[in-house]
């Protein structure tokens, strides 16, 4: 801003946001204190570069209002689990459906953990069949971001809301 600007020639935007046209920096300085404002540069790749006559401690406020108001609106996506067995109850699975369907209204992933226990690890096929289910029950509202996928003793699977 002011001094700073290094560009010997620059293309001013006054106060009022109408184009000047190209001019020499001290002119355009010249102008700036005249209105009794600031000169920022606010193209600084352009050629030439943008400048724009404006109260600088004005546009800076400005700026941090809308940096704070694009965080306010940010939804950070957490990731939830749910953990089943592979011999789980109709209600029982009923009742986790029903958790993984908040948290997708929430905009939350879900991960889906099938834990194998004993004699369970024999038959891993009736774990697909049961995680095959849960894709099958969530595929209008989620799509699948991991594959089930064994990993020692348990199967693993993300879904993501759509």
């Amino acid at each position: 801003m002011n001094q700073d600007i290094r560009a010997p020639r620059v293309l001013l935007i006054d106060q009022n946001g109408e184009k000047q046209g190209v001019m020499p920096t001290s002119a355009a300085l010249e102008a700036a204190e005249e209105a009794g404002l600031d000169l920022v540069e606010i193209v600084s790749t352009s050629e030439p570069p943008v400048a724009k006559i404006l109260d600088y401690g004005k546009h800076r406020f400005q700026e941090q209002k809308k940096k704070a108001e694009q965080r306010k609106r940010q939804k950070v996506v957490e990731l939830k689990e749910i953990k089943l067995r592979p011999n789980i109850d109709t209600h029982d699975y009923e009742v986790k459906a029903k958790a993984m369907h908040r948290f997708f209204d929430e905009g939350d992933k879900v991960k889906v953990t099938l834990r194998f226990r004993g004699r369970e690890m024999a038959h891993p096929e009736l774990g697909m069949k049961l995680l095959n289910k849960v894709q099958a029950d969530f595929d209008e509202i989620a799509k699948v971001e991991f594959a089930p996928k064994m990993e020692g003793r348990q199967m693993i699977m993300i879904l993501a809301p759509r």
